[in-house]
């Protein structure tokens, strides 16, 4: 049987971390707190990320790493993005030699501008071939719920790709495999922020027609920058591309989206992280994300315009109105 490892106890590792136990695979989740990983154990529940969700009896926790480490062939990390070198710099000693480090973060660092995977590598100095990355249409707490749900796991290696596939194959959840770990990584990271802007959007109370709007626009956007960094056009088409960005963007369980409504309906972005526990990633990351278009010489408007309300303290109504005023454009060459 499989060995894993799940680093990070919130509502994405935790839900993970039952599909691996659900597909068969050994798992330990390793939580920051062991008041937590207690009530795992003892109550089958994540009641800080997943209140009133049972969890599988079988899935169990534990707050030393050290112990969740130990002979994991997978190794799962599920840390808020901009904390991951931190969090891995930690827990590179106790890494078993030959484990294959899978990421589920969506998000770019900021400083380095650097992909998850690329983070990973750096840090644990290992090959980009054992290293891979999860994403997809995958709001924690339906996975959580045992609902239907489909991702890509991408690494330049496919059988390293298909191991980390059959570990986490279940009968709800369903992984595909891709070599495209430039666009499966953008596709995530991106999304996060086109929900942002959908969330403001809709906190405006604009209608179906706005959110498809920059829906659509978006996945051009992540297009654009993802395929100037190497990424392949297709793989936006799929699950890692516009299946994720038009779950995020939709779904009122998309922290990103709610996190957007919020700023939308007048809170400062201050006033939004004290009131809400998890991460949007895409408030993090917008930064370095706007950093890599303009390095690669790619138009990013709608990010740019997300930046300008989360970095630069301009209204959401003075936001949208300006991402609107651009000159009129063929579809095809159009950046907004």
């Amino acid at each position: 049987m499989t060995r894993a490892a799940v680093i990070g106890a919130g509502s994405w590792g935790t839900a993970f971390a039952q599909v691996l136990v659900d597909s068969g695979t050994e798992t330990l989740l390793c939580a920051r707190r062991g008041e937590l990983a207690d009530a795992i154990n003892e109550l089958h529940e994540n009641p800080d990320y997943l209140p009133g969700i049972k969890l599988a009896s079988r899935l169990h926790a534990t707050a030393d790493p050290k112990e969740a480490l130990e002979g994991a062939e997978i190794v799962v990390l599920a840390v808020p993005s901009q904390t991951l070198r931190a969090n891995l710099t930690d827990l590179v000693e106790l890494l078993p030699a030959d484990a294959v480090l899978v990421s589920l973060m969506k998000g770019i660092e900021l400083g380095t501008d650097k992909r998850m995977t690329e983070v990973i590598r750096d840090v644990a100095g290992v090959p980009e071939e054992r290293v891979a990355a999860v994403s997809g249409p995958n709001l924690a707490k339906e996975i959580a719920n045992r609902e239907p749900a489909a991702a890509v796991v991408a690494c330049t290696d496919l059988e390293v790709a298909r191991k980390v596939q059959g570990a986490c194959h279940s009968g709800y959840f369903r992984p595909y495999r891709n070599h495209d770990v430039v666009g499966v990584e953008f596709g995530g990271a991106v999304k996060n922020v086109i929900a942002l802007a959908v969330g403001m959007a809709a906190g405006l109370g604009f209608g179906d027609n706005a959110r498809a709007s920059l829906i659509t626009r978006g996945l051009a956007e992540t297009a654009r920058i993802g395929v100037a960094l190497g990424a392949e056009p297709l793989t936006f088409a799929g699950l890692a591309g516009m299946g994720d960005l038009v779950a995020t963007c939709s779904s009122p369980l998309s922290r990103n989206r709610t996190f957007g409504e919020d700023l939308g309906r007048g809170l400062s972005v201050e006033q939004v992280i004290a009131k809400t526990k998890q991460t949007a990633e895409g408030v993090k990351s917008c930064r370095s994300i706007l950093d890599v278009a303009r390095q690669n010489k790619v138009a990013a408007p709608i990010t740019e315009h997300v930046v300008k309300v989360v970095d630069e303290g301009i209204t959401v109504p003075d936001m949208l109105a300006s991402l609107l005023a651009s000159s009129p454009k063929h579809e095809q060459d159009a950046d907004v």
